[in-house]
C-alpha cells in the first residue's frame, strides 16, 4: 500500500499539534493567572487587632483568647509564605475576631479590677468612719465619767415649765364650738340689690 501524502494534510497536522499545544499553554496559564491575590488587608487588619489587644492588656485579662489569636496569625503568615492565599485570608480573618474578642474581654476584665478596686477602697472608708465614731464615743463615755450622775447621760434635761400643772379652767382657754346647733343666718335687709323687692 502505497501513501500518498498531499501538503494539505501535512499543514493540517500541524495546525492540530499548534492548536493542542496552544490549548495546553492556556490550560497550564489560567489557573496561575486566577488565583486570589495576597490578602494584605486581612493580615494588616489581624495585626491592628492584635496590638490593640495586647494594648489592653489581653495578655493578662484574656491570655487563651490571645494564645489563640496570636497562632491563627502565624498560621496565616505561613499560609501567605507558602502562596496559598485563600487559606491565609480565612485564618487572617480568623485571628482578627479572636484578637477583638480578646481585647473586649480585657476591658470587661480591667472594669471588674477597677471596680473591686473602688468598691475595696469604699469599705476601708466605712471601716475608717465606723472606727472614728466609736473612738469619739468612748471619749464621750470617758470625759463623762468625771460629771455627776445627773449629767452623765446623753439626754437633754427637760426644761422646768414642763412639768404637768392643773387642767386649764373651761373659758379660759381655747373655745369651742358647739356643733349641735346650725349656724344662724344673719338677718336679711330690704336694701340687698340683690334683685329682691
Amino acid at each position: 500500500m502505497v501513501h500518498i501524502f498531499s501538503p494539505l494534510s501535512g499543514r493540517r497536522r500541524a495546525g492540530r499539534v499548534a492548536v493542542s499545544t496552544l490549548t495546553l499553554a492556556l490550560t497550564l496559564a489560567l489557573p496561575g493567572c486566577a488565583t486570589t491575590p495576597p490578602p494584605d488587608g486581612a493580615m494588616n487588619q489581624a495585626q491592628v487587632q492584635l496590638q490593640a489587644a495586647r494594648d489592653a492588656d489581653a495578655a493578662d485579662y484574656a491570655p487563651v483568647d490571645l494564645g489563640f489569636a496570636q497562632n491563627k496569625f502565624q498560621q496565616a503568615q505561613n499560609a501567605m509564605a507558602n502562596r496559598k492565599y485563600d487559606d491565609a485570608a480565612l485564618l487572617a480573618d480568623e485571628a482578627r475576631a479572636d484578637a477583638e474578642l480578646a481585647r473586649a474581654k480585657a476591658r470587661l476584665g480591667a472594669a471588674r479590677a477597677s471596680i473591686q478596686n473602688k468598691t475595696n477602697a469604699n469599705n476601708r472608708l466605712r471601716e475608717q468612719i465606723e472606727q472614728s465614731l466609736a473612738d469619739q464615743q468612748q471619749q464621750d463615755q470617758s470625759q463623762n465619767a468625771g460629771l455627776p450622775a445627773q449629767q452623765q447621760t446623753g439626754d437633754m434635761p427637760a426644761p422646768p415649765s414642763s412639768s404637768l400643772s392643773e387642767p386649764i379652767p373651761e373659758g379660759q382657754g381655747f373655745q369651742t364650738m358647739p356643733q349641735n346647733n346650725p349656724p344662724s343666718q344673719p338677718p336679711a335687709h330690704q336694701d340687698d340689690q340683690g334683685g329682691h323687692p
